[in-house]
């Protein structure tokens, strides 16, 4: 396919509840340093996208309240390239709305979509992955996802299962699992033929419209009430979004569509979704300690995550021993590793104490 068929779309609306404190609702995680390196999230994101995929031909679609921080860090995109929406659907309705403003620029146009805040360490691989899935989409009625190939009975991932032919680079998907417990995790590790669910998805426009009239006529019906153009498309898409379904793509589209196909990828990949995934990805001192500063002294210590706010401030930490410790402006958070899953409920309870004013 041609270079200028080729299209993508950053999806970068969440909140990031699991990354607070340094992750809150005003500033969440994707527009964040998570690892030090001197690039937020996002802008990593599309450093990497851009090896690939023409940057006219960039997309981000993101809450509406983030468009001012996208142009703000991704300046190289033109303003009508940043796609705000009015309301957190869930992904089903940003990839719709993505697919149809594509497809009136582009009718024959094949989309890779991408999270905003995701590791992935092995870059020249990911390109001759998505090289790959590019050449399928524009050539065949697939839906295609890419498949992490899992090293642990992780839990907080999706899995997906697929019927193996080991003599083909790309396999047709049997099932997704949501999340499973400790025990089926396992069960499928053994099994030989899951993998995680990445949340990295390659389609034609034809394809991805197709399944959602067939699997979502409703949000199709809603958006097709009002056939926006340049002009009128902010009004058009606030009379929209109240009224559709807050649905996932996976739940909505792919784990009920016959012509799904994933791409297994050893992509040095995180979600980066946990605080245990930072410490994970993380440069450690010789006690196995992640710090972003010089000026944390540990003694008697082993295990920790520990995140200041400002360089200049001096941490000294005693015989703790796998916790995360992360610092702001306003906020102090202590907690064991094994906790970062209720980091969330954390949250909705400063929420439900002060009303968020101050913490959120």
């Amino acid at each position: 396919m041609s270079a200028s068929n080729r299209y993508c779309v950053i999806m970068a609306g969440g909140i990031g509840s699991r990354f607070w404190p340094m992750s809150t609702i005003k500033h969440p995680k994707q527009f964040q340093d998570i690892l030090g390196t001197g690039r937020t999230m996002i802008q990593q994101t599309f450093d990497r996208i851009s090896g690939i995929v023409s940057t006219e031909n960039i997309f981000v679609i993101t809450n509406s309240e983030y468009v001012e921080l996208c142009m703000q860090q991704l300046p190289e995109l033109a303003p009508e390239n940043i796609v705000g929406e009015p309301l957190m659907k869930n992904t089903a309705a940003c990839n719709l709305y993505m697919a149809n403003k594509i497809a009136a620029i582009d009718a024959s146009a094949s989309i890779l979509v991408v999270p905003a805040d995701h590791l992935i360490l092995k870059e020249q691989l990911f390109h001759e992955k998505v090289e790959l899935g590019f050449s399928l989409a524009s050539t065949n009625d697939y839906l295609i996802t890419m498949g992490i190939e899992p090293t642990r009975p992780d839990t907080g991932y999706g899995y997906i299962q697929y019927l193996a032919n080991k003599k083909d680079t790309y396999f047709k998907v049997k099932t997704f699992t949501e999340k499973p417990n400790l025990e089926i995790a396992k069960a499928f590790l053994e099994s030989g033929d899951f993998l995680w669910n990445a949340g990295i998805f390659i389609w034609n426009v034809q394809s991805i419209r197709a399944a959602f009239s067939k699997y979502l006529p409703d949000m199709v019906q809603e958006f097709n009430s009002c056939p926006f153009n340049a002009q009128d498309e902010q009004s058009c898409i606030e009379q929209i979004y109240p009224k559709i379904h807050k649905i996932s793509v996976d739940n909505g589209i792919l784990e009920k569509a016959d012509n799904v196909y994933v791409i297994p990828a050893d992509l040095g990949w995180s979600d980066l979704g946990t605080w245990t995934s930072v410490y994970q990805n993380s440069e450690k001192d010789a006690q196995e300690n992640a710090l972003n500063s010089k000026n944390i002294l540990t003694y008697n210590a082993h295990g920790n995550v520990i995140r200041l706010k400002s360089k200049n401030k001096v941490a000294i930490i005693d015989g703790l021993e796998d916790f995360i410790v992360v610092d702001t402006d306003k906020s102090l958070l202590i907690c064991p590793i094994s906790n970062d899953q209720l980091i969330k409920d954390y949250v909705l309870d400063l929420k439900n104490l002060r009303k968020g004013d101050r913490f959120m």
